[in-house]
């Protein structure tokens, strides 16, 4: 599957749902939706993301998720049932994370504060430090466990999976992202 630029620039500015089921025990935060994910409602979808590669590498799922083609009804039921959510600070579908304003990562930081009080997930990963020390008014967060619960779940920052952070491997991205997967008693 693919999609032309104009295709994608049709889903600017567009929502995808979080993906919740019961029993969640990690929350993954992306930090908004990209054009892609939102064509293919598919949260971190986009044929260069790494993120279900890096989950299977980390054994946080048992299968292959195709990021570029969306999710298919197995694929959600997959997630949920291993305990796994995903959300983003921000709702707005936009070519790049850097399109969001300061304002609309804080913003998005209550929202998701809210959420996370009223979902009770075990444990949060918040995929991105730039947007994460943008929207929680932390400059000087680091990358992993962090000292302060998040609402009463333990708070991970992660690297983000995009092919744009090009520092960051697969296998990289699995060891970070099977810590607080640890930590939920998924893997």
């Amino acid at each position: 599957m693919g999609f032309s630029r104009d295709e994608l620039e049709a889903f600017r500015d567009t929502t995808v749902p979080d993906l919740i089921g019961p029993g969640l025990r990690l929350l993954f935060v992306g930090i908004n939706p990209g054009l892609w994910t939102a064509a293919t409602a598919t949260h971190f979808a986009h044929p260069g993301n790494r993120f279900y590669p890096a989950l299977l590498r980390a054994g946080i799922i048992e299968r292959e998720i195709d990021r570029g083609t969306g999710f298919t009804d197995a694929d959600r039921a997959h997630l949920i049932e291993r305990g796994i959510g995903i959300t983003n600070v921000a709702r707005r579908a936009t070519a790049k994370a850097s399109e969001l304003s300061n304002d609309e990562l804080r913003e998005g930081g209550v929202a998701l504060r809210a959420r996370v009080a009223e979902l009770r997930p075990a444990v949060v990963a918040v995929a991105g430090i730039t947007a994460y020390r943008t929207a929680f008014r932390q400059p000087k967060a680091a990358m992993g466990r962090q000292d302060a619960d998040f609402e009463g779940a333990e708070l991970w920052i992660v690297p983000n999976p995009s092919g744009l952070n090009a520092h960051e491997t697969t296998e990289t991205l699995a060891e970070a992202y099977r810590r607080p997967a640890e930590a939920a008693g998924i893997v």
